[in-house]
């Protein structure tokens, strides 16, 4: 089994926190103490962003995340020898990274793929990678054994639900509402029969993220979800602290997310 499978497996039934922030910022010097303060406030799995200049699916918390990370040239490389250098003390924490497809495409879909294993990624999620043109990487994924996590979003017809279970490893992330991260009108009752109707074509667990801003939140969305993605709110506390504050910050926030949703 994965570390992602292991993970939804020892948590028999408990739902998982996945905070979610940017390689490199707002220093790449203090990524890897910030992982490593994720898990100490509770992270079950940690998704980690790789940079990007032309994001698409990002609202400006996280764009002035990666704006700040490529200020200090974080590229792909650098994200991978990030991960390889957490997992020196933390071999059990899954790890996906979550961007787009330019920056893996450039390395190369077998040379990311083997990279990211010997780094110790866990999972990958594209976001401008639909599962019609996956094929490619996703085998190189597999041959790496690496799970590919895909986004469902509202709008998603019940035949590319289909198609994304034929491939999806690990979870797949459900966008809560239309629109970029940290968006706001976040409609709870929707949100729960949407999972419920997906229940019915995916085996896997079901992660929610997009708009969730606090424990509050958490906790709603945890009661229809198998996994909560908090990320814009984490990326503005790092925003808002220096870099010798910003991993107690984040700590402490996650220790709330966590205690919310259990």
């Amino acid at each position: 089994m994965s570390r992602i499978a292991n993970c939804f497996a020892a948590l028999a039934g408990k739902k998982a926190l996945i905070p979610f922030i940017t390689a490199g910022d707002p220093h790449p010097e203090i990524t890897v103490s910030l992982m490593h303060g994720l898990v100490e406030g509770g992270a079950d799995i940690i998704e980690l962003g790789v940079p990007f200049s032309d994001p698409m699916a990002d609202g400006p918390v996280i764009q002035r995340a990666s704006e700040r990370a490529l200020k200090h040239h974080v590229g792909l490389r650098h994200v991978l020898e990030m991960v390889a250098e957490f997992r020196r003390d933390n071999a059990t924490t899954p790890v996906v990274l979550m961007g787009y497809l330019n920056p893996v495409c450039a390395m190369g879909y077998t040379e990311f793929a083997a990279r990211a294993k010997a780094a110790g990624v866990d999972g990958v999620l594209t976001v401008d990678c639909p599962p019609e043109e996956a094929a490619e990487l996703n085998a190189a994924l597999n041959a790496a054994d690496l799970d590919t996590v895909f986004l469902i979003a509202p709008t998603t017809p019940p035949s590319r639900v289909a198609e994304i279970a034929k491939l999806a490893r690990g979870y797949v992330y459900y966008v809560s509402l239309k629109g970029v991260t940290g968006a706001g009108h976040l409609d709870i009752d929707d949100v729960a029969r949407k999972i419920a109707a997906l229940r019915q074509q995916l085996p896997l667990p079901i992660g929610v993220g997009f708009g969730i801003r606090d424990a509050a939140t958490a906790r709603a969305i945890s009661a229809a979800a198998d996994a909560v993605v908090v990320g814009s709110r984490l990326v503005q506390e790092i925003e808002a602290a220096t870099p010798e504050t910003a991993r107690e910050q984040l700590t402490r926030l996650v220790a709330e997310l966590k205690a919310a949703i259990r």
